[in-house]
């Protein structure tokens, strides 16, 4: 178990599981004055992406040389941190909104929280663990500026905010989630 609590300190997981805590509690606290409705998907969408870029940084070790001659398979631990992070970011909002108020359904949070992991995989696997948070950032910023989806590329680029279920959103976030994970898994992150 004490390889598990090496890579974790390595990975910089306490401090970026405490910024996705402290993230969704703030936003939360935010949204129980009630001005948002029930059915606003931005608040959701903002604690969900501003948690994926807090565990960005530790999808790149201290040492990248060291994680790229190491011993030991990197493509599942790649893998399953960018899963399993994804699993953490979804869970805490979903664990804040028992506490009162309810933001989003459970299909939204792990469509997004999947998605949003994947976008950020992908982002270190192009640019570094410390540009990964730059692409859910940019893609975010553009969601909340443009106008309402009217066509398929439009619903395709606005699939963080629409519905569960909705057929673009959903490949979206699923087309995001493999490619960036395996990005991710089997280049590890940029130099």
């Amino acid at each position: 178990m004490r390889w598990l609590t090496l890579y974790a300190r390595s990975r910089q997981i306490p401090a970026s599981l405490a910024a996705v805590v402290i993230g969704a509690v703030a936003v939360w606290a935010l949204a129980r004055d009630g001005s948002s409705g029930p059915g606003d998907p931005k608040l959701p969408a903002l604690i969900l992406t501003t948690g994926a870029m807090a565990v960005s940084v530790g999808l790149g070790g201290q040492d990248l040389a060291l994680d790229r001659t190491a011993a030991i398979r990197w493509v599942p631990r790649r893998a399953a941190h960018v899963l399993l992070a994804g699993a953490a970011v979804a869970g805490v909002l979903l664990t804040v909104q028992t506490m009162g108020v309810s933001m989003a359904t459970t299909a939204f949070v792990v469509r997004d929280g999947a998605g949003l992991m994947g976008l950020v995989a992908l982002g270190a696997a192009l640019s570094g663990s410390q540009y990964a948070w730059t692409p859910p950032f940019a893609w975010l910023s553009f969601v909340f500026f443009a106008p309402p989806p009217t066509s398929t590329p439009m619903e395709v680029a606005m699939w963080m905010l629409l519905p569960p279920g909705t057929a673009a959103g959903t490949w979206t976030a699923l087309v995001l989630t493999v490619v960036g994970t395996a990005a991710y898994a089997v280049a590890g992150p940029r130099r």
